[in-house]
C-alpha cells in the first residue's frame, strides 16, 4: 500500500520535529545555539537529503561538529556542502555578535 501526499508531509513534519528537538540538546551551550538555530531556521525547507546530512550531523561528536562548523578542523567530505555552509555561516555572525558585545 503506498503512502499519500499527507502521510508523507505527517512524516516529514515528525522527522523534522524530531531533528529540532535534538538539534537543541546538544552538549554545550554554543552549539546547542548554532544546530538548534539553524534547524528553526532551515529544516523545513530543507531537502530529504539535507535532511539526512543534518542527521548525520546529530550522530557525530558535539566537539567534533562544532570544530568543523567554526573552522578550527578541515569539515570530512561527507559533510561539506549547502548544510555545512549555512552553519558556518551562523557560526560567523554568532562570533562577530560574540566580539561585539
Amino acid at each position: 500500500m503506498a503512502l499519500d501526499r499527507r502521510d508523507v508531509m505527517e512524516d516529514r513534519d515528525t522527522w523534522i520535529k524530531q531533528l529540532r528537538y535534538r538539534a537543541w540538546r546538544r552538549g554545550f551551550r554554543e552549539h546547542d545555539f548554532l544546530m538548534g538555530t539553524f534547524a528553526d531556521q532551515h529544516l523545513a525547507n530543507c531537502s530529504s537529503e539535507d535532511l539526512d546530512l543534518f542527521e548525520a550531523l546529530l550522530d557525530q561528536a558535539d566537539w567534533d561538529v562544532y570544530y568543523w562548523i567554526v573552522g578550527q578542523v578541515p569539515v570530512p567530505e561527507k559533510f561539506q556542502g549547502p548544510v555545512m555552509e549555512k552553519l558556518q555561516a551562523m557560526s560567523f555572525t554568532v562570533e562577530t555578535i560574540r566580539r561585539t558585545s
